[in-house]
């Protein structure tokens, strides 16, 4: 039945933009996690930076089109980022956990970037964090388990897509055969460049066919990028995948491209309740944005532009009770609640676990502005000395648990003090069933005007773009 009304909704759509010039460029930018709430609470946090109560616009909030969509799965009212990807990407809505198959499990379904493939275009799928992980994935890969990371990885491979960006593989040796090759390897067989950051990917370029452009060698960790708000000279950034995808994409291109850009640690920072750095991803994934933003300026005619989020994460709310906000305060963080764990940790082994708590408060202040910028109450300082004595009593730690991390219990009271104290709260560490935004600017941005589902936003692409859907 489903299937029979995006048919019609095809024909609809085929109906009135047939007079239209088609987009010869797509961009598809999916903020992982990013609700309503999480890209108001950032404009209002930059509006406060500037000293005023309201907003100062992100680049993507000032598109001509916006609207908002629905996430739910076949499964669930609150969707994950395998099911609400496979819908992105599809068209097809599928139980939570899986990755390109219809509800039944067993029938795959082709993606937006197979359909821009078979129409004869150059295709990029790039993000902040693994290459492999579910929201990517979703485009190339048809797994029932989105954990499936090598099977992921060799469906990666098998696409074949012209550009691959991200943090890393998350998995890429196969653990159930130990004698089986490497992603790594199966992927130079396949005829693609391996580069390992932008550096590298300037010097390979050239003479690849297919690339994947991954961090420099040496990265702490695999599975993402660091934070923005952790950021160090070196670290690769998703402006510059964005930016390498671009470049890629329009080499020797005469037909046009369909490029995907996912900000995957906005999700994380959302699962961990980490207001600051969430708004820094957010702002991040503007930067990415900007750069298909400044390519649209040179091509009006010919581009679509389509921002949206795969569902939102944490049930952000910009309030705790009272009437007002104090959002500026998240500047005086300067670093995420993961790194700040990553901190404490060495200061326990430079100190052999002997951290006193005035050292404590002088490190609490230099990264979240406490008794500096930052003025607590007596009965917060109780809480991060109680948190401190978690920490450092000579006792089991028990770990502040999220889905991407854990965290000292006393970067976690800190954390959750500089959101009361910014009067921001969270519902949860998970996701939620609110709505998502969509924004819009290029050719058939016309079609993102009203209320929509995440499932019927790759149809409405298609069509603005000339592809033909495969099923």
């Amino acid at each position: 039945m489903k299937r029979h009304f995006l048919i019609l909704l095809s024909i609809f759509f085929i109906a009135i933009t047939s007079f239209a010039q088609q987009a010869k460029y797509v961009f598809f930018f999916i903020g992982d996690g990013m609700g309503v709430n999480q890209v108001q609470g950032t404009e209002m946090y930059l509006g406060e930076i500037q000293g005023k109560i309201g907003t100062s616009p992100l680049l993507f909030t000032q598109f001509p089109y916006m609207t908002v969509a629905t996430t739910f799965s076949t499964s669930s009212g609150i969707t994950d980022s395998a099911a609400s990807g496979t819908a992105l990407a599809t068209g097809i809505k599928t139980q939570n956990g899986t990755l390109g198959l219809k509800p039944d499990l067993k029938t795959p379904v082709n993606s937006i970037a197979v359909w821009a493939k078979k129409a004869g275009k150059k295709v990029g799928i790039c993000t902040s964090v693994g290459v492999d992980n579910a929201t990517p994935a979703a485009f190339y890969a048809h797994q029932v388990k989105r954990s499936s990371y090598y099977n992921i990885g060799l469906d990666l491979i098998k696409a074949k897509f012209d550009y691959y960006g991200g943090s890393d593989f998350v998995q890429p040796t196969d653990k159930t055969n130990p004698q089986a090759e490497t992603l790594y390897n199966l992927a130079k067989k396949a005829g693609f460049t391996i580069a390992r950051g932008y550096n590298e990917y300037l010097q390979k370029s050239k003479n690849a066919k297919n690339i994947i452009l991954l961090q420099p060698a040496g990265a702490k960790d695999i599975n993402e990028f660091p934070y923005a708000i952790d950021r160090q000279h070196g670290d690769m950034t998703l402006e510059e995948q964005t930016k390498a995808g671009l470049d890629f994409l329009m080499k020797d291109n005469k037909k046009g491209f369909f490029f995907m850009v996912e900000g995957g640690e906005i999700d994380h920072a959302c699962h961990g309740n980490d207001g600051a750095t969430m708004i820094h991803e957010i702002i991040d994934f503007d930067n990415a944005i900007r750069i298909a933003y400044n390519f649209y300026l040179k091509h009006p005619r010919e581009t679509l532009i389509v921002i949206t989020a795969d569902h939102e994460t944490g049930g952000f709310v910009l309030g705790n009770g009272v009437y007002a906000l104090n959002l500026k305060a998240l500047a005086s963080q300067k670093v995420s609640q993961d790194k700040f764990t990553e901190i404490i940790n060495n200061m326990r082994k430079e100190s052999k676990d002997q951290v006193s708590w005035g050292t404590m408060k002088q490190t609490l202040s230099k990264y979240f502005g406490f008794w500096n910028s930052v003025t607590l109450t007596p009965q917060q300082e109780k809480e991060l000395k109680k948190a401190y004595d978690d920490s450092f009593g000579n006792q089991a730690v028990k770990m502040d648990e999220n889905m991407y991390s854990k965290n000292e219990p006393i970067a976690a009271a800190a954390r959750k003090i500089i959101n009361d104290i910014a009067m921001v709260s969270w519902a949860s560490y998970a996701h939620s069933g609110g709505y998502v935004p969509v924004y819009a600017i290029g050719i058939g941005a016309n079609l993102f005007h009203a209320k929509t589902d995440n499932a019927e936003i790759p149809i409405k692409i298609a069509h603005v773009a000339g592809y033909t859907i495969i099923p």
